[in-house]
């Protein structure tokens, strides 16, 4: 029957805690992406991109946002879910029925579980492969669709230093009246002219014009000699990029193996320690929930019942939190300049949980060995009154 009844209990708890992890990760990413997607609204309304481009731009970068923020969601959930819990005096009935603080926090730990496993799917595959598609459909957007979007009567800013104004657009799409201002080599500013252009695309991806009947006008700066070169055709790389529509990994788009084991001709030595750590960070980051919320449950089920609430273990517990989240920061960045401090990552990640767990649990085996030796004490002294009754 208690089985039954912790049974049932367990999953009325864990309805609310999945419930609330839920709406807690969801609205905070949310908020997040909304603070963060304002800065991509000035490149596409520049560019003349539509409202589904900007959707598929920066929903690439939720997944991200919710592997940060849920260790920290599931904290809050666990300590907002006991602590009302407490308050409702739910936790005073389910003690005076006989349960355990580790049958109490049962629930709390399956919650913690799947917070865990979910966190370790989107640091390890989800993320990476999402902010890889984020990292190159921006490129694609700066580098190449911008270049198609020319619009006439306007001075186009394709990149920071490169502009195109194009007088008019007809209906095949050629050019009339191009004015290319570029300043990729900064000693050397080009301004060009043609009559009319072509947008093409080069072998390797990245947006061309080919110009007809024209002139390009250099300035050396070094020494203010102006250089002037007509031409009949001349075709002209609009890509922002100076490598030719290259681009450099970031370390957050890097798969778990690319980190462990970067290519030497990509990756230089200096920078090994930072995809070091970054490897560990991925591996560690799903442990910190479990740290989290562990902190959260030895502030509410350890000390004595309050009638009128307690302000101060929820405090400590997010003071604690918020400590916790500071020496990570600095732990990591120290570990990216000594590789050798690493392990401390992990010892960062699990070692406040255990201790948490051993605090909150250690008693939970005490009182049964105590009750045995009890038991044991009584029988033998029972055995005294009845021998010589027996005689």
């Amino acid at each position: 029957m208690t089985a039954l009844y912790a049974t049932r209990l367990d999953r009325y708890v864990l309805r609310q805690l999945l419930a609330a992890l839920l709406a807690t990760t969801g609205g905070l990413a949310a908020l997040i992406w909304l603070t963060q997607s304002l800065r991509f609204v000035a490149m596409v309304v520049d560019r003349g991109l539509s409202l589904r481009v900007f959707l598929q731009l920066t929903g690439l970068l939720v997944p991200s946002f919710v592997a940060v923020i849920l260790p920290i969601t599931t904290f809050v959930v666990v300590q907002f879910i006991y602590q009302r819990l407490a308050g409702d005096r739910e936790l005073t009935v389910m003690r005076a029925a006989g349960l355990s603080d580790f049958a109490i926090a049962r629930p709390a730990l399956g919650c913690i579980g799947i917070a865990v496993v979910l966190s370790y799917v989107l640091n390890l595959w989800i993320v990476p492969v999402s902010y890889h598609a984020f990292r190159e459909y921006e490129f694609e957007i700066r580098n190449k669709m911008a270049a198609f979007l020319l619009q006439e009567g306007v001075f186009t800013r394709v990149s920071d230093n490169l502009t195109v104004y194009v007088r008019t657009r007809s209906q095949d799409g050629t050019l009339h009246g191009i004015l290319v201002e570029d300043d990729r080599q900064q000693n050397t500013p080009a301004t060009i002219l043609a009559e009319r252009g072509d947008l093409a695309t080069a072998a390797n991806g990245t947006p061309t014009v080919v110009l007809y009947n024209g002139s390009r006008e250099e300035i050396d700066r070094a020494t203010g000699r102006l250089n002037v070169l007509t031409f009949k055709r001349n075709s002209i790389d609009l890509s922002a990029s100076e490598k030719g529509g290259a681009r450099d990994l970031d370390s957050a788009e890097m798969s778990l193996g690319e980190l462990l084991h970067p290519d030497p001709r990509r990756v230089a030595a200096r920078d090994r320690g930072k995809l070091l750590v970054e490897a560990n960070r991925r591996l560690t980051a799903p442990l910190s929930a479990f740290s989290f919320a562990m902190v959260a449950l030895v502030a509410v089920l350890m000390g004595a019942f309050s009638r009128h609430g307690s302000t101060l273990r929820p405090l400590i517990a997010i003071l604690t939190v918020v400590g916790l989240l500071a020496a990570s920061l600095v732990t990591q960045n120290v570990a990216a300049r000594h590789t050798a401090l690493i392990p401390l990552i992990w010892v960062e990640a699990i070692l406040p949980g255990l201790i948490c767990g051993f605090v909150l649990f250690r008693t939970q085996v005490r009182p049964a060995g105590t009750a045995s030796s009890g038991t044991a004490s009584s029988g033998t002294a029972s055995s005294g009154p009845t021998a010589p009754r027996a005689a």
